[in-house]
């Protein structure tokens, strides 16, 4: 909804132009998907600059970055390699591309001991790297490197200048930085390394990269396009060592610095000793780079993006680009009613209105619904305010899990003693699969950890399970695990085992007009048919019939009004048995939810824009668009309601409604909404 909003704002200001610095992780979605719904909502022209431009994309990132230059009039890369990748792999038209270099400061080529003194470093030989730190920028082996140099040069020192970068410092906390000062010390050179951790301004960045005598870039990936780093060095006249990454490569060619190795401290403290030994060498590296870089200068870079600004305005939006409608009205996702409903033990089953209903006690079932969810919202919007709900339902699992038995038990009462020893097969089921999706999406290595080994401990007892639905949970769970450790052996055997039968259960079962795996049509039925194109996906020999998305498209036909084309769920009150009709109520949202995301799967499968459709039909069952023509979520309290019955909808908004409503919604916003 913020980008819309931002696009019209956009569309009403004074704007000529739109500039658009595209960076996959700044935007949110998956691969930063939700830019476009700004640029579809867009009627200004746009000149996007591409700071990242991969050669091995996935899917989602190719799709992404073809739909942000296609919308744009002129797309501005900062490294010559960009063009050809653009062109070949991304198909942007040539004369689409321009080549703007990334700007840097207007310094004079100054002597590095004017500044020294204000660091107390006069006298020393300065190496200075900077910027955000993370794991990333291979910093360890430039503190080898300097490590072998130190008996030879005793008067060396190396400056490390920068916070550590903020989303790694959200995950793992200063634990890479720790790790670089132990190795100072391990090394025995605390006296020539210095740390800075801080943000600086732009005034003392200078400082610091004039009062320098050499610059290193250390970083470890080949793929990296640009950096801004690297070209303010060369901008202040530095003499650069550097790893061999593409645009280091094509700034530091013909003799503007020295490249080595990746991970290779030897050759940085061979490159490095070259210039430290060779005065006349160093200062022709420093005075070829200085001069490359003095069209890099702002003044001209800005003059370079004014020429691109004016030939988009001149050119307007493209009348060759048809932009897809622009979802409006997707209801923004709220946790109020998820946070009433969990306290420090887990997510409490039911509610009496829209208070918690203590006397019904807990369910692991509830508790992982909600786990899924939680680790789906983290990933999709980064929210650290939801970690707490996280460790609340894992800790629930560490509790449900029995040692003995191997498996989970379901029902808690309030006063937190079990009901049962064994719970039942759907809950194990749902319970991997929510354990799979934590280890997929978790926020930190200790989540992952613990999800990853309740997981293996409750595994085996799979084999046992004989509902479907279970076998589906259980099939999707693995399959989930499987992109996490594609090399889990016992992990891809149970997936295979269950799939088999679930197929087989449609094959001694299905017919032509009833394409289903049991005589009767219940609950959460949707979740079936994801497993089943899982299953069939990996079938050996391949599935002949395809019931995955047969099933699936038999589900929405008898599920759908035939007047009015609204979803019109089989009710829990007489299912829908073979050879009968389908119950018209007890509606439940589950099943809408399980409807709606099974339709993604196959849109995600097919490319098929009927599917997109069906999830909007679901999707809208808990607007109002029912039988009943009446919301079952609550736009006051964000909770969902129970079921719609007869007589109207329940008043009441237990865990596993309001868990359906809010799994709908963020499907929905993963997919940019209608």
């Amino acid at each position: 909804m913020d980008y819309t909003e931002a696009a019209e704002f956009l569309n009403i200001s004074s704007v000529d132009v739109v500039c658009l610095q595209h960076e996959y992780g700044i935007f949110g979605g998956d691969d930063g998907k939700y830019i476009l719904d700004l640029l579809e909502a867009l009627r200004k022209p746009v000149v996007s600059t591409l700071h990242t431009v991969l050669n091995r994309p996935s899917e989602g990132q190719k799709a992404t970055l073809e739909r942000v230059c296609a919308i744009s009039n002129q797309v501005v890369v900062i490294a010559d390699k960009a063009k050809g990748m653009l062109n070949e792999l991304y198909g942007v038209p040539l004369d689409k591309i321009v080549r703007i270099p990334h700007g840097v400061p207007n310094v004079p080529f100054m002597d590095p001991g004017y500044y020294k003194d204000q660091y107390h470093l006069e006298g020393r030989k300065v190496l200075l790297t900077f910027g955000l730190i993370g794991p990333g920028k291979g910093i360890e082996h430039a503190i080898d490197a300097v490590a072998l140099l130190v008996k030879e040069f005793p008067n060396l020192t190396y400056v490390v200048l920068g916070a550590t970068h903020p989303e790694v410092k959200r995950q793992f906390g200063e634990a890479y930085r720790t790790s670089l000062e132990q190795r100072v010390e391990a090394k025995g050179i605390k006296d020539n390394v210095l740390f800075f951790d801080r943000w600086v301004s732009d005034e003392q960045l200078h400082e610091f990269l004039l009062m320098a005598d050499l610059y290193i870039t250390p970083y470890l990936a080949k793929e990296q396009i640009s950096s801004g780093t690297l070209s303010f060095a060369m901008g202040c006249g530095k003499a650069i060592v550097s790893t061999p990454y593409w645009y280091a490569e094509e700034m530091l060619a013909d003799g503007r610095g020295l490249l080595t190795e990746f991970a290779d401290a030897a050759g940085m403290a061979e490159g490095l000793r070259r210039l430290l030994s060779d005065e006349v060498e160093c200062n022709q590296i420093r005075k070829r780079a200085y001069q490359f870089t003095r069209s890099m200068i702002y003044d001209e870079v800005g003059h370079r993006y004014l020429e691109a600004f004016s030939r988009a305005a001149e050119a307007g939006v493209p009348s060759t680009v048809t932009k897809r409608p622009v979802a409006t009205g997707l209801p923004e996702i709220h946790l109020d009613h998820l946070r009433i409903m969990t306290d420090d033990t887990g997510l409490i089953q039911h509610a009496i209105f829209a208070t918690p209903d203590r006397s019904q006690g807990y369910t692991t079932d509830d508790n992982a619904r909600a786990l899924r969810f939680v680790v789906r919202y983290w990933s999709l919007f980064k929210d650290d305010s939801v970690l707490p709900l996280i460790q609340t339902y894992l800790a629930f699992f560490l509790y449900a899990f029995n040692d003995q038995t191997k498996r989970f038990r379901n029902f808690m009462a309030y006063d937190r003693h079990w009901l049962e020893e064994i719970g039942s097969d759907d809950s194990q089921g749902r319970t991997l699969g929510a354990l799979a999706d934590t280890l997929l999406y978790a926020p930190n290595d200790s989540i992952a950890g613990i999800a990853k080994r309740i997981f293996e401990q409750a595994l085996p007892a799979s084999r046992d399970l004989l509902s479907p639905r279970a076998w589906a949970w259980t099939i999707l769970a693995c399959d989930t695990f499987i992109k996490r450790f594609g090399g889990a052996r016992e992990v891809r055997e149970v997936r295979e085992d269950l799939s088999g039968r679930l197929i087989r259960a449609f094959e001694n079962n299905a017919t032509e007009d009833w394409p289903w795996c049991e005589n009767e049509v219940t609950y959460d039925n949707g979740r079936i048919c994801k497993a089943l194109m899982v299953a069939e996906a990996i079938a050996d020999p391949p599935v002949k019939n395809h019931y995955g998305l047969r099933s699936l498209e038999w589900l929405m036909e008898v599920q759908t009004d035939p007047k009015n084309g609204h979803l019109s769920i089989i009710g829990n009150n007489g299912w829908l048995r073979r050879g009968g009709i389908k119950a018209p109520f007890d509606q439940q949202p589950i099943d809408a939810a399980a409807l709606l995301s099974a339709c993604h799967d196959a849109y995600r499968l097919t490319g098929d824009a009927r599917w997109k459709s069906d999830m909007k039909k679901c999707f809208n069952w808990f607007l109002g668009a029912n039988d009943l023509n009446m919301p079952l979520y609550d736009f006051k309290t964000h909770g969902c309601h129970d079921g719609l019955h007869d007589h109207g909808i329940s008043r009441h908004q237990g865990a596993e409604s309001t868990l359906s409503w809010l799994m709908s919604a963020l499907r929905m916003h993963q997919e940019g909404g209608f």
